[in-house]
């Protein structure tokens, strides 16, 4: 549970938030106010800031890093932190971007140790080096370890681009063993490459959104599109049987076409059917962690499963 939802009406409140919305408005009485949506590892806070001065409308932008002190008040049934002080935050203060925006218990450092382990395990030449090639770029380095996996549905946070890409190993890794006939390689290749489309589909690591790219193409053609180059600059023929295997993969990693998931076809292996429902159980099950730390309701509305899911930290289920 977070800092806010553990509050209760009358606590005092002082941190360091990020911006993430703001709207100016006007009282009843002529004075101009703002409300805003801020954000405190992965927590989501509505909060207002009454007689805002022309100051503080031209500092308090989206993005910015602030250090607000507040009174936690209930408006129309709803919980909302005041605020009676804000300041920007300054270079001297003991708090960071990435920090805000991180998931609690989530270490880039150690994710990305644990990513290159699982390349590690790798055995096939030609899918080792398009693993190498596709990470030997440092830019691509970069945006896997900082980028969320998605805007709002899943692992949408700092470096949860690389914590999804190390769940899908990891839980590969372990069920591989029960199927003995099944291409570990590929799979594991699959798990790691599935959404490197999303380095160029996706921008900006505070507020994440779709490049020209990403929005006309989509982070599947994109991401073919990268190992595609990185077989040519291995010198890999793209009639190669691993090469083509592992792309049926990726291509089909959201199920069945008719399901309208996003695949471009069908699973048509054992290793596609393995890894796209590895893939679309950790997702869901993602999105529902995502609801309980997210939310003190009994029941929210999540838009990925466009239905009220149940919120376990609540402990209860009534009639």
């Amino acid at each position: 549970m977070g800092l806010f939802l553990e509050a209760l009406e009358g606590d005092k409140l002082t941190n360091f938030f990020l911006i993430r919305e703001r709207e100016i408005k006007q009282a009843s009485n002529g004075s101009e106010f703002a409300t805003f949506l801020l954000e405190r590892n992965l927590e989501l806070i509505p909060a207002q800031l009454w007689d805002i001065t022309n100051e503080q409308k031209e500092q308090l932008q989206p993005r910015s890093l602030i250090k607000g002190e507040g009174m936690v008040v209930t408006y129309r049934q709803k919980k909302l932190l005041k605020l009676s002080r804000v300041r920007l935050a300054t270079s001297e203060d003991p708090v960071s971007i990435s920090e805000l925006i991180s998931r609690k218990g989530v270490s880039r450092e150690e994710l990305w140790q644990e990513l290159r382990k699982m390349m590690e395990e790798v055995t096939s030449p030609i899918l080792r080096n398009i693993l190498r090639r596709v990470f030997s770029e440092r830019t691509i380095r970069e945006k896997v370890t900082t980028l969320p996996a998605s805007k709002a549905y899943h692992h949408a946070y700092y470096a949860g681009l690389l914590h999804q890409t190390v769940q899908l190993a990891q839980a590969a890794y372990q069920l591989l063993p029960l199927y003995p006939s099944i291409n570990q390689d590929l799979v594991l290749s699959a798990c790691i490459l599935c959404d490197i489309g999303k380095t160029k589909a996706l921008r900006d690591v505070v507020a994440p959104d779709y490049t020209s790219s990403g929005e006309l193409m989509g982070h599947l053609v994109l991401g073919i599109e990268m190992i595609n180059e990185a077989a040519r600059e291995a010198g890999i023929s793209g009639d190669d049987v691993e090469l083509v295997a592992l792309k049926h993969l990726l291509l089909s990693q959201n199920g069945e076409v008719e399901k309208g998931y996003g695949s471009a076809v069908s699973e048509k292996t054992a290793e596609a059917i393995l890894f796209s429902s590895i893939k679309q159980m950790n997702t869901k099950l993602h999105a529902i962690e995502m609801i309980s730390e997210r939310s003190e309701e009994e029941w929210v509305y999540s838009p990925m499963f466009k239905r009220k899911m149940y919120n376990q930290n609540t402990n209860r289920i009534s009639d």
